[in-house]
């Protein structure tokens, strides 16, 4: 019965450690949200997914401003 308690503790310490373990690596999370966003706005620097988020955000943000020709393709 003695090696049954030592087997959980054993399991108890390694479910533990791997979490302190992935706790510290970092947050993936922000990392591939901030490698998604590619695309920035040439008059206000903020920055968008895709193209299409880019023309609707430039349309409607900056619509005394010449639409930029790469975003003059895009389907909105």
């Amino acid at each position: 019965m003695a090696r049954g308690q030592q087997k959980i503790q054993s399991q108890q310490k390694a479910a533990k450690k791997a979490a302190d373990a992935k706790r510290a690596e970092g947050h993936d999370q922000k990392k591939a949200a901030q490698a998604a966003l590619t695309y920035q706005c040439s008059v206000c620097k903020s920055q968008m997914p895709d193209p299409k988020t880019y023309k609707q955000h430039f349309v409607n943000k900056h619509p005394k401003v010449t639409l930029p020709e790469e975003l003059k393709d895009v389907v909105a």
